[in-house]
């Protein structure tokens, strides 16, 4: 696992991808932070649930759509790119379990994921140079980005090992992460109903909501950690499939 966990980094650094991905995201939410602090500024009142921190983690759009395709875009070459290149064969015939062999790969996905965020810590560390920081919602948004992102890149992770090319993998993870993504917004659009609680426990909108004003629901983080272990059981079987087929 801890082998597999480093050649995959490696593989992610070493080529403009990871490096690629996270200077994209840095600079869409500076400019997501920067507006958001000279909006706060701008306003007469500020409600104690309504600071720039709850803005940044719960409210705007442009925290959700970097998200929809740069997770995929973390996850595509994870094992399309193995497959493409033919080197899947060597992998599956080494001396290690499926199970390490995807949730290495996962792993080193999630962690380049936990490298792209690290510097938002910055944007905290500034609020709190200018006024008082709840450290308490930070923790808990922080929490949400967590499980968010691991649910998308376990999705990822499944759509790149359904196939050989990673732009198929890609355009799969997207879609599925924007149809994940418009399911939620439902909660906003339907009428009371069984339909709409559907949509309301899996909105990921409505959880960042929750978790950037220092709420956890339990429930919602059942739900996220099924959205990462459903996919990589399915995986773990697709590749198991491969091993003894």
């Amino acid at each position: 696992f801890v082998a597999i966990a480093k050649r995959e980094i490696f593989s992610l650094f070493v080529t403009p991808t990871a490096w690629a991905l996270i200077v994209v995201f840095l600079l869409i939410q500076g400019f997501h932070f920067y507006v958001l602090v000279v909006r706060v500024a701008t306003m007469s009142e500020v409600s104690v649930d309504q600071g720039p921190v709850q803005a940044f983690f719960g409210e705007s759009i442009l925290f959700y759509l970097p998200l929809i395709v740069l997770c995929p875009g973390m996850t595509m070459r994870l094992f399309a790119e193995e497959r493409r290149a033919g080197t899947i064969e060597s992998l599956l015939t080494a001396p290690v379990s499926t199970p390490a062999i995807v949730l290495g790969k996962y792993v080193a996905a999630l962690l380049t994921y936990v490298v792209m965020w690290a510097p938002t810590a910055l944007y905290v560390a500034i609020l709190a140079k200018t006024g008082e920081v709840d450290w308490h919602v930070v923790g808990t948004s922080y929490l949400g980005v967590l499980l968010v992102g691991a649910g998308y890149l376990a999705i990822g992770t499944l759509m790149s090992a359904m196939t050989t090319s990673q732009l198929v993998a890609i355009v799969l993870s997207s879609l599925a992460i924007l149809g994940l993504f418009m399911l939620g917004v439902g909660e906003f659009l339907l009428e009371p109903g069984l339909l709409r609680d559907v949509c309301a426990h899996v909105s990921v909108w409505g959880q960042m909501a929750e978790m950037s004003k220092g709420i956890v629901d339990l429930r919602r983080v059942v739900y996220d950690l099924s959205v990462v272990a459903l996919p990589l059981f399915v995986t773990t079987r697709a590749v198991d499939a491969w091993r003894w087929g």
